[in-house]
Parts: structure tokens; C-alpha cells; sequence
């Protein structure tokens, strides 16, 4: 496995590196955000190790810039000693895969890792998913309707990942959220007002209703909606 870690502090990257390396895995570091970018965009890592706070280019500017500027969608756990649920959802809408708060456990690092590996190379299986005139490609990220290319925020393309997978059942509300956010789901409408973009955007290009809300339940992805009861 080769990482790559992020983090201005010394003594903290000295042990995180040794620990994996001291297992196999190949680590190159970082301490700063601009370095930390340069290596992202250039090398192929399996996962990356993101400090929050870091000199240069903070983490959650940084994560942004790999998924939105750079096309980027390496894994990414992110580190902070910050521990508010504010703080949380940030690391994660900027397209996180993973948040853990310092002090932690060299240990349960290696288990989130491994949580993330599992879950991205279970997922892998099918690179491109097709649901009528609806695609999404898992290599390049790009999404299509009709031919169309969309324009998709990281935590929409998760949504529509996860729905055009289990297409055309329904996908429970908490699973959706899991899946997004983790053990750290936001309060109020932030689900909603997700799935309301995600589904405009996709309607803009087509006649068919796709995206259909089962009232107290979750959501699900159909081909048109004929299929609606």
C-alpha cells in the first residue's frame, strides 16, 4: 500500500510513518499544503492521510482542490484535534472519506484505512453504472444524461453513486447518510437539500422523473416515471 501523509507536526508524522512503514506500506510525507498538493496530483496513492490545520493550503481547501480542481479521488481520512461536529462536516463536504480526531490511536488509524480500502475496492467492481439514459463512470468521475455532461458536487456524485448501484430499490435514508457522512450525519435538511439539487440537475437534461422520494423511508433511482406507484 503506498500513502500519503500530510502533517506539519514532526513528531506526529515521524510515528505514523514508522508504524506503516514498519508494516509494509510505502509513505511519502508532507508538511504543508502546497507540497502535500503537488505529490496528490502527480503520484498514485492508495489513500492520503490529511492533516486539517497545515501552513500554505489548509486540508479542507486542499481536499476541495483534488476533487473539484484536479479531478481527483484518491481516498482521504482526514486529522484534526479539532472535534466539533461543525468542524466534522467541513472535512467531509469538502470530500473527505473519513475524519478522526487527535489524539487517536495509531491502531484504530490502521482499521479506518482499512474500513476505507474495503468499502472503495468493494465498490470497484463495476466502473461504469447505467441506469436508461442516466451514467456515471467510477474511473474518470464523469456523469452523463442524455449525453450531457453534468456538474456534480462530491457528496451529489455519492448519492448518485449509491442509488444507481441498488437501482431501481430503495435506499434508506440512514444508509444514505452513512454512506456520505459517516457516523457524523448533520442535523436538519442537509440530506434533502442535497437530493433537491442532484435532482434538478438531472431533470434539466430529461422528460423522466429519476430520483423518487418513498416518504419515510429514503430514495430510490428508476428509469422513468411509468415505474412510479
Amino acid at each position: 500500500m503506498r500513502l500519503l501523509l500530510i502533517e506539519d507536526s514532526q513528531d506526529l508524522a515521524i510515528e505514523i510513518a514508522d508504524f506503516f512503514e514498519s508494516r509494509g506500506n510505502t509513505i511519502d510525507s508532507a508538511n504543508d499544503g502546497i507540497t502535500g498538493l503537488h505529490l496528490a496530483s502527480v503520484n498514485d496513492y492508495d489513500l492520503i492521510i490529511l492533516d486539517l490545520m497545515l501552513p500554505g493550503i489548509d486540508g479542507i481547501d486542499l481536499c476541495r482542490r483534488l476533487r473539484d480542481d484536479a479531478d481527483i479521488w484518491t481516498p482521504v481520512i482526514m486529522l484534526t484535534a479539532r472535534d466539533t461536529l461543525k468542524d466534522k462536516l467541513a472535512g467531509l463536504e469538502s470530500g473527505a472519506d473519513d475524519y478522526l480526531v487527535k489524539p487517536f490511536s495509531l491502531k484504530e488509524l490502521q482499521l479506518r484505512i482499512d474500513a476505507i480500502l474495503r468499502r472503495v475496492k468493494g465498490n470497484s467492481k463495476l466502473k461504469v453504472l447505467k441506469v436508461s439514459d442516466l451514467e456515471l463512470n467510477r474511473n474518470t468521475f464523469d456523469v452523463t444524461v442524455t449525453g450531457t455532461a453534468l456538474t456534480l458536487t462530491p457528496i451529489e456524485f455519492k448519492i448518485l453513486e449509491i442509488l444507481m448501484i441498488n437501482s431501481p430499490g430503495v435506499v434508506r435514508r440512514r444508509d444514505l447518510e452513512y454512506y456520505i457522512w459517516g457516523d457524523v450525519p448533520p442535523d436538519g435538511d442537509a440530506l434533502r437539500v442535497h437530493i433537491h439539487n442532484l435532482r434538478s440537475s438531472i431533470e434539466k437534461h430529461t422528460d423522466s422523473k429519476k430520483i423518487i422520494t418513498v416518504r419515510g423511508i429514503g430514495y430510490k433511482l428508476i428509469e422513468n416515471d411509468q415505474t412510479h406507484t
